[in-house]
């Protein structure tokens, strides 16, 4: 039984909705081969483990499903969701809701790397000047919304002034591959920070299942 915990992520959350198997059912559908069958996981179940994700024999990883409940910004909504093999995806919808005026906004501002077209370089030192001015565009933003709302404009042209920044709610079901495959990539150093801190709430709430834990040290340390 999946404890429901909620890890908030900045104005965001994930939440571990519900979850299938367990380390021992990734032992099991592969043994499944030789006729045999484990209770629990024992040292010779660790070494399987290990050698079936290091050879990529990863069909019984597959066996382990994962659903999240996610509240984050569009623009790492639309990275997360280049996760596509293994998974499933349900999203709120602008055509359908009114949204509210919540923008996820950073904690911190960076500078351009040098060196890394797509990524950041060292922390502002002194950032008041891009919030003051990111706290404009979303007001104006979201000023915008309304009054397109107001004029009768239909909510699936008026949400075409919202900002990638905007707060969106959506479902994530995915197997355990798929998962740990999404950590590889977002927890990276790599990868844009604001991703790393939703990754790393992933990977919280995966631990809470039976043994997947053990199953995330062997494929991910």
């Amino acid at each position: 039984m999946v404890n429901k915990t909620k890890i908030d992520v900045g104005t965001g959350f994930v939440m571990l909705e519900a979850s299938m198997g367990s380390a021992v059912s990734i032992v099991n559908a592969a043994r499944v081969s030789m006729g045999k069958k484990v209770e629990q996981i024992t040292e010779p179940d660790r070494r399987l483990l290990r050698y079936l994700w290091e050879h990529e024999h990863t069909s019984p990883f597959r066996h382990v499903q994962l659903q999240f409940h996610i509240k984050a910004p569009v623009f790492v909504l639309r990275q997360w969701m280049k996760h596509q093999v293994g998974c499933a995806w349900n999203e709120i919808s602008g055509r359908y809701v009114t949204f509210d005026q919540e923008a996820w906004t950073p904690d911190v501002w960076r500078s351009q790397s040098p060196v890394i077209k797509q990524g950041s370089g060292a922390d502002l030192d002194d950032g008041s000047d891009a919030a003051e001015l990111y706290a404009s565009a979303m007001r104006n933003s979201f000023n915008a919304y309304e009054a397109l709302l107001a004029l009768g404009v239909a909510k699936e042209q008026a949400r075409l002034v919202l900002p990638l920044s905007l707060m969106s709610e959506c479902y994530w079901t995915a197997s355990l591959q798929a998962v740990i495959h999404f950590l590889r990539l977002r927890q990276d150093g790599h990868a844009q920070a604001e991703i790393r801190l939703f990754a790393d709430a992933v990977r919280e709430l995966v631990k809470q299942v039976d043994g997947l834990d053990l199953v995330l040290s062997i494929c991910l340390d």
